[in-house]
């Protein structure tokens, strides 16, 4: 038990050795991604316009209406998927859980299928899904909706069913019905909902417009402040179900915070950017190997700012700057954590290093 302290004490240490470091490479990335894209904006006219200054228009119009807010939201949703996927690991002691794996996303894609191409069976096309701000909300709100439905059908299950188990087979599940009935749905659509539907499930930082973003960082912001309150229960949750209860920790009452904290999360996320796939996965990983621990009191927050900083990374790259192309952004984030996985499988991971609570 000592060496265990001391060990967790090393790890504190070392993240608060590192936190400056982490957030200096934060804020970099951010200036970065402000910066690149198909124009790129130089560092003396971003100073520019960051002090108020007359810079070129053009330039003024993409940070203010497109960079600005993607930057941003880009650091909240990789945070968000990262703590999602951390909470889902430690939930099912699974290191290849991630933060949709109770069918959360499947139930949002549904919803927004449900909107997209049901409006081609009434001839009017992607009326719902079209640009402007009605297809935005109608968008989003379909999503929102999809998601809550499965939280509602987990929560239910899980209230009858001690198992964690069955609860997982549920979602994956609940995955494969939702998966199903959308492929029917695009079977009857038309091409442009069909297009408008793939696009969406690539993902995309970029169609959070301003006044989205206040929404989206306050419910995000509601789930990181929840984490935090269930650091002490994540900790007694990797020695067992059965060492939790000793310790005086409600059980049943936790796991239902744990399912609503990163359904919260996950579905604001699906709603808003479309489902992001494995930042959930693999930064937790990357925290455990980076900061040599799997205390949550590091995890927690090493996991918001390292998500953010690794949804900056590929942000930046798919947008390929100095051109007008842009690549699926679950196509690169497919290249950062697929190798990560990867390494998970052939190494083996230990959840319960350097722990004590």
């Amino acid at each position: 038990m000592n060496l265990e302290g001391s060990e967790t004490g090393n790890s504190i240490r070392r993240f608060a050795i590192a936190i400056p470091l982490i957030i200096g490479i934060l804020g970099i990335l951010f200036l970065i991604d402000l910066m690149l894209g198909s124009v790129n904006i130089p560092p003396d006219a971003l100073l520019t316009i960051l002090t108020g200054g007359a810079a070129k228009e053009t330039w003024t119009t993409i940070f203010w209406d497109w960079r600005l807010p993607k930057a941003i939201t880009a650091v909240f949703v990789g945070g968000a998927l990262a703590l999602s996927g951390l909470l889902m690991q430690t939930f099912f002691r699974n290191p290849l859980a991630d933060p949709f794996i109770l069918g959360i996303s499947s139930g949002a894609s549904l919803g927004v299928a449900l909107v997209m191409m049901s409006a081609g069976f009434c001839g009017v096309g992607i009326i719902f899904a079209s640009i402007g701000l009605i297809g935005d909300i109608s968008i989003s709100v379909a999503s929102i909706l999809g998601a809550f439905a499965v939280l509602l059908l987990i929560l239910l299950i899980s209230s009858k069913i001690q198992s964690n188990i069955t609860i997982l087979i549920l979602g994956i599940m609940v995955s494969y019905i939702s998966g199903a009935i959308v492929t029917i749905l695009l079977q009857f659509s038309d091409e442009a909902s069909m297009h408008s539907f793939t696009f969406w499930t690539m993902g995309s930082f970029s169609g959070v417009t301003w006044s989205q973003l206040p929404i989206l960082v306050t419910l995000l912001l509601a789930g990181f402040i929840m984490s935090f309150f269930l650091v002490k229960s994540l900790n007694a949750l990797l020695l067992g179900e059965q060492y939790a209860e000793s310790m005086g920790m409600n059980y049943n009452r936790t796991r239902i915070v744990i399912i609503t904290t990163t359904a919260l999360m996950a579905g604001v996320v699906t709603a808003f950017c479309g489902p992001i796939g494995f930042l959930g996965i693999a930064v937790p990983h990357l925290c455990r190997a980076l900061f040599v621990t799997a205390d949550h009191r590091i995890l927690v927050p090493g996991c918001i700012i390292i998500g953010g900083i690794l949804a900056l990374c590929t942000d930046i790259i798919s947008h390929v700057p100095g051109t007008g192309i842009v690549l699926p952004l679950n196509a690169i984030t497919a290249l950062f954590g697929a190798p990560v996985v990867i390494w998970v499988i052939v190494r083996g991971t230990r959840f319960g290093r350097g722990i004590t609570t």
